[in-house]
């Protein structure tokens, strides 16, 4: 694990700043994907109770041989668990199906300002849970800066992450700023440009992975365009969670400590933001809406 970076949250609580993600992975082939993962040398996996596939996670990481205490394990909240007693249950739902006690990282999955109370109160919970033990961070996901100040007017505890679409053609430098002025961490999702379909979203996007600006800088370093990206994210501060299902993708993706991006190389890739998201706004769009529930164990 050597030279692998750490990153130290407001909390004095550290992750590792490459994760493991499994958004769209099925639940038939997650504990494989996590497993493998595992064995490349990631120790932070984050899934989310809306992926459906957390017990998949749980049994990955136990097929590993690694202990608990060494994997960092980040999952989310989703929308249909808000509200304060919702959300203490969501976490006994989370945890069941992972396999733990104490979960590392606990988010809030989306912003929902359609129905912001409900958030607030499954905030409170996080807070809760936090108190007692029975998770060691807490933060948010898809907030935009006018949610993280709406949040803040009733919360006691600022997030210590959140997790937003972010790769270099949607950089969202507000969103960043607003997160650095709190001492929030910001952790890409998508962080290579790579979401795979969201119904109705980003269909005539262009794939970050043709961009022939990153392509000359891989090829100038002799490392693929994903690894350049990460070093990117890296480099510039913040926890990125790509995904694959792919053994060499993942391995591959695990890859990027080994070199560096000049100045140079990291203003060419902020200069390629197009302010253009793949995924869905959340001021646009109610996900409540969307019919999913997450089962019980």
């Amino acid at each position: 694990m050597s030279g692998v970076p750490n990153v130290t949250l407001n909390n004095g609580v550290t992750l590792p700043a490459i994760g493991y993600g499994v958004f769209q992975t099925p639940p038939a082939e997650t504990a494989v994907a996590v497993e493998t993962a595992l064995k490349s040398g990631y120790r932070h996996i984050d899934t989310a109770a809306g992926y459906q596939n957390e017990r998949g996670v749980g049994e990955g990481l136990r097929r590993s041989g690694l202990t608990r205490e060494e994997v960092f394990l980040e999952t989310k909240v989703w929308v249909s668990d808000y509200g304060y007693d919702e959300t203490l249950h969501a976490f006994e739902k989370s945890a069941t199906k992972l396999g733990v006690s104490v979960i590392d990282m606990l988010i809030l999955h989306q912003p929902m300002p359609q129905h912001f109370e409900r958030t607030r109160e499954a905030y409170r919970a996080l807070e809760r849970l936090l108190a007692d033990g029975r998770v060691r961070a807490i933060g948010v996901s898809n907030f935009m800066p006018r949610h993280l100040d709406a949040l803040m007017e009733s919360a006691t505890v600022v997030p210590a992450v959140n997790q937003v679409e972010l790769h270099p053609y949607f950089t969202q430098p507000a969103v960043q700023a607003a997160d650095a002025s709190q001492g929030i961490l910001t952790q890409a999702w998508s962080p290579i440009g790579g979401i795979t379909f969201y119904p109705g979203y980003g269909e005539e996007r262009k794939s970050v992975l043709d961009d022939s600006t990153i392509q000359a800088i891989a090829s100038k370093l002799g490392k693929s365009v994903a690894q350049v990206m990460l070093r990117w994210h890296l480099q510039q501060g913040r926890s990125a969670i790509p995904k694959s299902t792919n053994p060499s993708r993942i391995a591959e993706n695990f890859a990027v400590f080994d070199f560096r991006l000049t100045d140079g190389d990291l203003a060419r890739l902020d200069s390629l933001d197009q302010g253009h998201r793949g995924g869905p706004d959340p001021d646009e769009v109610d996900p409540s809406k969307w019919g999913l529930e997450v089962p019980e164990p």
